[in-house]
Parts: structure tokens; C-alpha cells; sequence
């Protein structure tokens, strides 16, 4: 296996191999080893502190009331099966790490806790396809601060030929690397972009988003222009969101559509998002965990501000796509989620909280079919739909008591992880935008 490995590092003529995390400030992380002394870390990889997931987005030094600091080490393992040489960095190649303590999965890492998840599900014979979809802005710095890189509208023809060339890049890279691109065009924002890739087992799309948001950063940059996934950078213009696409499948079967009526949602689909639903306040806290998300989740923005679903309904939270053929419907999309999100954390909970909603049986109200925000109080009242949290720290408090999230992060990962959001919180609440973008604008 070693021999291998060394051999496919060789052939691709790699120097330089990083292992990668994400911490739970969902910022991406790596150790690069060269090559000539690779043959040491290929089992056990490289060392790095239990601190570090405890450390927030505004600095590196860990949180208080984490239960992590200075006394502790885990190993950041490869996962070969993810090695990937870097178009876009020649002579450089990707891996994602695991972290290890005492020669078994750390109870802190937030890739080991979607595995876990994914298992969950598979014991009620549900496996989960899905993909994350990203909108990003790229931008141009001038003497006066960052301003979009064009002044173009929603699916401008105009805005695919003024980037064409990076576009290009960008998609060319993801192909080579494994991401299968289905779609581009410019988005509402000006100087916004969104480029899908399709679908894949749950680990794996996690993995991908990870992949895709370095591949993005790494081509503008090359071009001389900064890309950013940050929810909200300017105030009047749209904000940037990353959808979550996922269906249910068992032997081979998507288990969305309802056998027996065409154009609705199988009896485990509805339970399954009825999960989500139930616990999106709590859900929020790890899918919209910045202070910046909550300037996009408004309503009439299409960011899924309010607890409810619907067939394609884009401003519910859940959206269920129609099909123009059968089946239908095959996905559902959950739209209250951005990149400020450790994908491996937002993906594991929210199939937490949909698995709870099998488990439990828990029944799916009525599809909404307008925009709730034009509904009434009392209106929304009877129809049980609820205006989602308005800023981080509520739905912090939601998920410091939410049992079924907290129990499914365990209790080390659910104290760090809510120790980092709160040191977040109270170092940002009061920030005007301005100052709030200078500082997470390259952090995702």
C-alpha cells in the first residue's frame, strides 16, 4: 500500500502533499509534507493541537470553556483515498486528514462525526446522496476597498463573456479533480457567480465542498481577483448562499417519490424533512453559524427565513424541486445554509435531524405554495409556520438545549463547538458590516 502511494505521489510528479481539516470556525487548514520525507507520514500523518478546535474565526488561540489548550496532541491521518494533485498548484497535491488520538477516531473531528451519521442512517437502510451548491462573488480590490468584479444582473450573457476565461479555469480544474460541473451562470449579485458540480455519497460531498471552495479562492487569485463565499458582503446586494441537495436512496432506489402518487413525496421523505424542520432553530447554529449569515436570511430574499417547506417554493426553508418527467420528486434542496458552514458538521446534523424525524414518526405539514412572507401573523399562526432566528445567538441558545443535536455531536465536540460559536458571538454582535466583512471576507 505504502509502495503505492509513493508511486501515484511520483507519477504525478507531487512535492508537496497537504493534509487538510476544516476546524469547527469552518476554516480550512493544512500541513504540507515534501516528498523526500513522506515514506514517515504516510500512516500517521502529522501532529496538531487539541486546540485547535478550539480556536474561533477572529484569531488563533483557543476559546474559553472549550475543554481543549496547550496540553494535547492528535494525529491528522491521511485518507489516501481522497489524494488529489492540484491543478491549479502544480507540483502540489490534496489529502483529507482524519484526526486520530490514541489510535482511534478523535471524538473532535467533524469528519469523523458525518461518518458517524452516515452510519446512523445506513442502520435504518437510508444511504444519503448529496451535494452542496455554492454561490460566491468575485471581486477586485481598488484604492477604495473591494467592489464586484462587473455590474451584471442574474444570468447575464454579458457577465459569462467579461469572466469567461476564469470561468473557464475554475471549472477545468474541478473536472480534473473529480467534480462533475453541471451548471454555471452569473448570479443575482454583481460580480456573483454560481458554478453546481452534481451529486455523491454524503462523505464524499463534504469532501468536495472543501475542494471546491480552495479550487475557486486559488483560480481567482491567479487572476488577480479575490473570490469570497462570505453570506452577506454588501448590504443592497444579494447575498451568497450554499444549498444543500440531497435525496435517500436503499438498494438502489431513490426513496423520494411516492410510488403510488406521482409528483409527491414518498412517506420517509416527508418524515425525514419533517426531521429537519423540527429541529432547523437548533440546526441553524451549525448550517448559518456565522453573525454574517443572518444578514442574508431575511425574508423575500429567497434564503429560507421561515420554518416551512414547499414544492418549488424558494423562499421555504426546504424547497422540493419538481421534475418535467417521472419520478418526481427525486431531491429536496435545503436552502438555510452557507459557507460560513463546516460541511461536515452541517451535513452530519442535518442528517441527524431528518433520521429523528423517521425514527419519530413526526408528520409533515402542508406544502406552502406562496411567499410566507406575504402571509399574515395569524396566518402563519395557523398554518405553523415560524419566522426562523434572526441572529446567531438565538439560535445558539436553540441548540444548547437540543438534546437530539447535542447527543449526536457527543459532549466534547458539542462543548468546543458551542464554545467557539459563543466566543464568536459576543466578538461580533455589535460590528457594523463594514467592519464584520474586513474580517471574514477572506476567511471564506
Amino acid at each position: 500500500m505504502a509502495r503505492e502511494i509513493l508511486k501515484n505521489i511520483d507519477d504525478a510528479g507531487v512535492q508537496f502533499v497537504r493534509i487538510l481539516w476544516c476546524d469547527n470556525a469552518n476554516i480550512i487548514r493544512g500541513k504540507a509534507v515534501h516528498r523526500v520525507n513522506l515514506s514517515e507520514y504516510l500512516e500517521y500523518g502529522v501532529g496538531i493541537s487539541v486546540a485547535q478546535q478550539a480556536v474561533p474565526v477572529m484569531y488563533d488561540a483557543p476559546v474559553p470553556g472549550s475543554g481543549l489548550g496547550p496540553v494535547g496532541e492528535v494525529r491528522l491521518v491521511p485518507d489516501w483515498n481522497t489524494f488529489t494533485p492540484l491543478p491549479y498548484a502544480p507540483n502540489h497535491a490534496r489529502v483529507f486528514g482524519d484526526m486520530v488520538k490514541d489510535s482511534v477516531p478523535w471524538n473532535l473531528c467533524p469528519r469523523n462525526f458525518l461518518k458517524t451519521m452516515i452510519a446512523d442512517a445506513q442502520s435504518e437502510g437510508l444511504e444519503v446522496i448529496a451535494a452542496f451548491e455554492n454561490e460566491f462573488y468575485l471581486l477586485r480590490q481598488t484604492a477604495e476597498g473591494i467592489v464586484p468584479a462587473d455590474e451584471t444582473v442574474f444570468a447575464s450573457s454579458l457577465g459569462m463573456d467579461l469572466h469567461q476565461s476564469v470561468i473557464d479555469q475554475m471549472a477545468q480544474a474541478l473536472v480534473e479533480q473529480g467534480m462533475l460541473v453541471e451548471q454555471y451562470y452569473p448570479e443575482s449579485g454583481p460580480g456573483q457567480q454560481e458554478i453546481s458540480i452534481l451529486y455523491t455519497q454524503a462523505l464524499a460531498a463534504a469532501d468536495q465542498q472543501i475542494a471546491y471552495r480552495e479550487t475557486i479562492r486559488a483560480i481567482a487569485l491567479q487572476n488577480n481577483l479575490k473570490a469570497s463565499f462570505l453570506p452577506k458582503i454588501f448590504a443592497d446586494k444579494a447575498g451568497s448562499g450554499c444549498h444543500l441537495h440531497l435525496s435517500l436512496w436503499q438498494d438502489g432506489e431513490n426513496l423520494l417519490p411516492n410510488p403510488e402518487a406521482d409528483g409527491e413525496l414518498s412517506e420517509i421523505a416527508r418524515r425525514f424533512i419533517a426531521g429537519i424542520l423540527h429541529h432547523l432553530p437548533a440546526l441553524m447554529a451549525i448550517t448559518t453559524p456565522s453573525t454574517n449569515s443572518y444578514r442574508r436570511i431575511r425574508p423575500h430574499c429567497w434564503s429560507g427565513a421561515f420554518r416551512c417547506w414547499g414544492m418549488d417554493n424558494r423562499e421555504a426553508a426546504v424547497r422540493v424541486p419538481s421534475n418535467p418527467y417521472l419520478p418526481s420528486p427525486t431531491h429536496l434542496e435545503f436552502k438555510t445554509l452557507d459557507a460560513s458552514a463546516n460541511p461536515y458538521l452541517a451535513l452530519g446534523a442535518v442528517i441527524a435531524a431528518g433520521v429523528d424525524g423517521v425514527r419519530s414518526c413526526m408528520e409533515l405539514g402542508e406544502s406552502v405554495a406562496i411567499d410566507p412572507g406575504h402571509m399574515t401573523e395569524s396566518e402563519r399562526q395557523v398554518a405553523n409556520i415560524e419566522l426562523l432566528p434572526t441572529n446567531l445567538g438565538e439560535s445558539i441558545e436553540q441548540l444548547s438545549t437540543n438534546k437530539l443535536l447535542l447527543d449526536a455531536l457527543g459532549k466534547e465536540l458539542a462543548q468546543a463547538y458551542l464554545a467557539v460559536r459563543k466566543a464568536e458571538w459576543e466578538a461580533m454582535k455589535d460590528l457594523e458590516l463594514e467592519a464584520e466583512v474586513k474580517l471574514l471576507l477572506e476567511r471564506y
